[in-house]
């Protein structure tokens, strides 16, 4: 799961939609460790949000319970650490690299390390409680910072890559499509978006049922990934160069697209 926090959840960033913005400061970390102020618009708590993950992403107490490595290796069935490093591989030393969701565990700081200190990680939440714990995670990287912002709502962010960790299976369909062509806009001509999420399983994967399951009780937008390829949701996909891996008898995939070079 990307562990994000919805991927915690059941067992597997954020979430995202927008709503009016105010204007508020959030920090990140100077070259010092120090925090500094960096303006930004505040997106709203979206209601879907409120009401199907609350418990996992906008409680203190489910914080406290969830972001534990241990926690999300448990719900990613030991495969927490593999897809992370699988993710990771797609960027190189140097890059600018937006994380669209945060998530549980210690993703960020691996993103953070495979930049480098010449590169830049910036991770984007719509969820305040969200970007002060990864702000915690993130000190001892001065080229990483994370603030408030929607990730299905245009960033002004110039980026190398976007990198989008177990964060498509929590939203809503129209937020996907959102999503989707949001961050495939962000990036130039050879550069790239990593998607990691769920996938369907084989046929006789012993923990099909079992997720099925999951997805039925805990997360209700997850199910339809099983049927749906996650290029199906780019307006324009015929943009870019995309391949697939898939993992764990197929219940996680892979996907990167590259933008082709202009015609």
């Amino acid at each position: 799961m990307y562990l994000s926090r919805a991927t915690l959840l059941m067992s597997g960033n954020c979430r995202l939609p927008a709503a009016t913005s105010t204007p508020e400061p959030t920090t990140g970390s100077d070259s010092s460790g120090t925090a500094s102020a960096l303006p930004l618009s505040q997106p709203g708590i979206p209601e879907y949000l409120r009401s199907t993950y609350h418990w996992a992403y906008l409680s203190e107490l489910g914080q406290v319970l969830l972001d534990r490595p241990v926690v999300v290796s448990t719900i990613l069935w030991g495969n927490a650490r593999r897809l992370m490093a699988a993710a990771a591989a797609e960027f190189t030393p140097g890059q600018k690299i937006l994380q669209s969701a945060c998530v549980y565990g210690d993703f960020s700081p691996i993103l953070a390390r495979r930049v480098g200190p010449k590169g830049r990680l910036t991770v984007v939440d719509v969820a305040p409680i969200q970007i002060s714990n990864c702000q915690r995670k993130l000190v001892p990287y001065p080229q990483a910072t994370a603030r408030v912002a929607d990730a299905a709502a245009p960033l002004a962010d110039e980026v190398d890559g976007v990198c989008c960790f177990f964060l498509i299976h929590e939203v809503p369909e129209d937020y996907k499509v959102r999503i989707v062509d949001n961050l495939l806009g962000m990036v130039k001509p050879g550069d790239k978006v990593v998607f990691v999420d769920y996938h369907r399983p084989h046929s006789f994967h012993p923990l099909k049922g079992v997720m099925a399951l999951v997805f039925q009780w805990l997360e209700p937008f997850a199910r339809i990934l099983w049927d749906r390829e996650i290029k199906s949701y780019a307006s324009r996909a015929e943009d870019f160069d995309w391949t697939k891996r898939t993992y764990f008898g197929g219940l996680y995939q892979k996907v990167v697209a590259v933008r082709r070079p202009a015609r």
